[in-house]
């Protein structure tokens, strides 16, 4: 007898679709990590796959979560021995396997959260049987294969939506960025830009748990995207404005640093806000000339990072993991484990 994601039996005499399961977290605001599960999810089920979001708790799904992402709910799930369990990289415990016996795969978004929950072992994380490693970008990549040799990395490269990150026309000259990762830095920079006099007639503006479709909208109108990234393993927001026809001034968070080959992207030493400040004037200064470089950006970014490229990475990393064992198991969801991160886990300078 074999469960499906409800919890039901089903005949074993009748053909049980593999599964892939993703467990993610159901964030009050948009988050990049989950939105990437849910394009994961999306992407295999066009491809013929039965790929499921997994939240814990039927009572958390949050409304910027599309409806047409199918979902399974619950503290525990019953993962079949054909299925493939789907774990972000936080939180990962030492020894605290989440589905004893279960196909696993890590699907790691960010190098720098990988022992953000302890201090691990030799046989990091402990689990049985091992987990295969997914990463979004080649710095992960080559950091994780270095750092863990005994496991499986496969390049899950994260697409960008050419669609909904679009330039567009506007009044007045517009400066953006988010400071959720660097808040202190932020708060400087915010007022070093409105003193100085080169930027008066410029709207500055702070995303701050702002809606996906409103952050499109501000970076679609946004001459200078100002990139405040810290400990990235990709920094999405940087990708999406290039899409949006921005040219992007700032810190590349370390794996992000593929994207600032892009022609209109300039990197500032970190922690250095005056840089930034007199960059993002000079550019203000010469916007008009720049047009081509801004429509250079988006064509830049979108060639590298189309969904035909996710998707086909995705196919080979889920034909890979399933190649690996598995078994009958009952998992249990990562939220259990959230505590291990302790309060200020998502704190930065």
């Amino acid at each position: 007898m074999v469960p499906n994601p409800s919890g039901r039996v089903m005949s074993s005499s009748s053909p049980v679709p593999r599964r892939i399961i993703y467990a993610g977290f159901a964030t009050a605001h948009h988050s990049g990590g989950v939105h990437v599960m849910t394009q994961h999810v999306r992407l295999l089920r066009d491809a013929g796959h039965e790929a499921w979001l997994w939240l814990p708790d039927s009572d958390d799904r949050t409304n910027w979560i599309p409806d047409d992402v199918p979902m399974v709910f619950g503290a525990t799930t019953p993962i079949g021995a054909q299925d493939l369990l789907v774990l972000p990289e936080t939180p990962t415990v030492q020894g605290c396997d989440p589905a004893p016996g279960a196909r696993k795969v890590i699907f790691n978004q960010n190098h720098f959260y990988t022992f953000a929950a302890g201090t691990p072992a030799e046989d990091f994380p402990g689990w049985s049987p091992a987990p295969a490693l997914w990463v979004v970008s080649s710095e992960s990549r080559d950091v994780l294969e270095a750092t863990l040799p005994g496991l499986p990395v496969s390049l899950v490269p994260n697409p960008v939506d050419g669609e909904l990150f679009v330039p567009a026309a506007t009044e007045r000259l517009r400066v953006s960025w988010f400071p959720k990762k660097r808040p202190r830095e932020a708060s400087l920079l915010k007022r070093l830009l409105a003193n100085d006099p080169r930027l008066s007639e410029v709207d500055l503006v702070e995303l701050v748990q702002t809606p996906r479709a409103e952050v499109a909208e501000t970076l679609g109108s946004t001459a200078v995207f100002i990139a405040l990234g810290h400990s990235e393993s990709y920094g999405l927001p940087v990708a999406e404005a290039l899409a949006s026809g921005c040219l992007v001034v700032g810190y590349d968070g370390g794996g992000g640093h593929e994207l600032f080959d892009a022609p209109g992207a300039w990197r500032v030493p970190d922690q250095r806000p005056l840089l930034i400040r007199d960059k993002v004037a000079g550019l203000i200064q010469d916007i008009d000339v720049l047009a081509p470089v801004r429509a250079a950006n988006r064509t830049w970014v979108l060639d590298r990072y189309p969904f035909a490229r996710t998707g086909a990475a995705l196919q080979e990393a889920v034909a890979a993991a399933w190649a690996r064992p598995g078994n009958d198991a009952m998992a249990v969801h990562p939220v259990a484990w959230l505590d291990s991160l302790g309060p200020h886990f998502t704190a930065y300078a």
